[in-house]
């Protein structure tokens, strides 16, 4: 096979998201997962790290407002970054602000159960950008009904 396994394949913001990103909540640390055990004996929690490029991971919830499936409209991106990456817009609603990513990478993967999978994306980014910076959404072309679940 010509590409790897878990091949990252870096895609424009405007190309993935063409009406861009609303993030729901606030950059979260990802964390490695904790046994009950370990939790008792007061270990503390650790942030996973970035294989590839040894950066630290956060979370954030987003919702992409393009995709019409409404159950994989909303997911989770993963940022790399040594510090806790900061949005560069202000909320429209308590806990909603619309945002852009810099860096933006594609990792194809299968979601999904059974005879219902399907394909889906683990969508990475280095941080955010200033909302409004790219190019208007572009009409026609493209594959707009790819989902993009976590």
């Amino acid at each position: 096979m010509a590409i790897s396994r878990g091949y990252r394949f870096p895609v424009s913001f405007e190309d993935a998201f063409p009406n861009g990103l609303v993030m729901v909540g606030e950059v979260m640390p990802d964390v490695e997962y904790q046994s009950r055990e370990e939790k008792a004996q007061g270990r503390p929690v650790r942030q996973r790290m970035d294989e590839a490029t040894g950066k630290r991971q956060w979370k954030v919830s987003v919702t992409d407002p393009h995709e019409p499936n409404a159950k994989r409209q909303s997911f989770e991106v993963t940022l790399l970054a040594d510090v806790q990456p900061v949005p560069s817009t202000t909320e429209v609603l308590p806990g909603m602000r619309p945002v852009e990513l810099d860096g933006l990478t594609a990792e194809p993967r299968v979601a999904g159960n059974g005879e219902f999978k399907y394909q889906s994306y683990l969508f990475r980014a280095t941080g955010f950008r200033a909302a409004g910076r790219g190019a208007q959404p572009k009409s026609g072309g493209g594959n707009t009904d790819a989902s993009k679940a976590a």
